[in-house]
């Protein structure tokens, strides 16, 4: 695994799993109280920090998606900013505001992400209504037509830097603690949202009628929350990339709706098992780098991770129901 230059200290070099479980919840212990400066976290605990951070916005967000049954727009929109990225680096390139392998200005790439994520959506519902095609036949073809335009921006517009294969495959141990502080914004936002309009987004999500009924606009709700997608997504690619950000929105909603019957208990939930995963997924990848020497993806782990939490979860929740039958 390799650890960029910004990373002080190595303490995790070495360690095994529960070492590092261990040593990690030493050293946030230490954090917390002030006795460990931020900008001495070593590169692993940033990985988690930021993973973390990823898993409660987007578990905040996708339990909305999968309830509305919207994953497969989110998917098409997860894949559809990568437009913005490429086009928010070549302007910011071409004004002589960034170079090299370097990123954008964050204000820009969430502008641009947002602005894609409202065209996605609304091509998808045009396509809908006015082409009468089905909805996921409309998400299809837009989430396609526009990410093959994205792979094309990124071959031609940025051949000599890494950006789009950074967009895409994510790069966690590039990350470094200044990421901490956008992912926690989009995090804290999208809290904010859904604690001040609950009730909104709670009868948009299971009663479209009711909510036009008490004059709400449930097409207002759906856009502000293809926002919160498309914020999540921006804040969340370069350590996961544009490809698994969507296993963080409905592997842990899926399996929260296993376990709980109501709203307020699938956001939490789901929040709690994302964070496991990405904590579990980090450390799995420094025992393998340890024991085996091999280096792997830490975001392809923490996806498989998340597949791996679902199935338990699905198994057990199966076994439960099975005995209270029995009994």
């Amino acid at each position: 695994m390799f650890y960029p230059l910004l990373a002080i200290s190595h303490p995790y070099q070495g360690k095994t799993f529960w070492e590092f479980l261990l040593l990690f919840m030493q050293r946030m212990g230490r954090l917390s109280i002030g006795q460990l400066p931020i900008h001495q976290l070593a590169s692993d605990e940033i990985q988690v920090l930021v993973l973390v951070g990823v898993a409660l916005s987007s578990a905040l967000v996708g339990t909305f998606l999968v309830l509305r049954r919207m994953t497969m727009l989110a998917n098409s929109l997860s894949h559809t900013i990568l437009i913005g990225i490429v086009i928010a680096y070549f302007l910011t390139a071409f004004s002589g505001g960034t170079s090299g392998d370097s990123l954008p200005n964050m204000y820009v790439l969430l502008g641009a992400s947002l602005f894609m994520g409202f065209v996605t959506t609304f091509l998808t519902a045009f396509l809908t209504k006015k082409g009468r095609l089905q909805e996921d036949a409309s998400t299809g073809l837009v989430f396609t037509s526009l990410f093959a335009l994205g792979v094309i921006l990124v071959t031609v517009l940025t051949r000599d830097s890494h950006i789009g294969i950074e967009a895409v495959m994510g790069n966690a141990d590039a990350l470094h603690s200044k990421d901490l502080f956008w992912v926690y914004v989009v995090a804290i936002a999208n809290a904010f949202i859904f604690i001040l309009f609950f009730k909104e987004f709670n009868m948009s999500t299971f009663d479209e009628g009711l909510t036009k009924a008490l004059g709400y606009s449930p097409v207002f709700f759906t856009y502000l929350l293809m926002a919160q997608v498309s914020a999540t997504s921006i804040t969340s690619f370069r350590a996961v990339g544009v490809l698994l950000v969507l296993a963080c929105m409905t592997g842990p909603p899926l399996a929260a709706r296993l376990l709980a019957k109501r709203l307020h208990t699938t956001l939490l939930y789901a929040a709690l098992f994302g964070v496991c995963c990405a904590m579990i997924g980090v450390a799995i990848t420094r025992h393998v780098l340890t024991v085996y020497d091999i280096a792997l993806s830490t975001a392809g782990v923490v996806s498989c991770t998340i597949l791996c939490c679902y199935l338990i979860t699905l198994l057990a929740s199966s076994s439960c129901f099975r005995s209270k039958r029995i009994n």
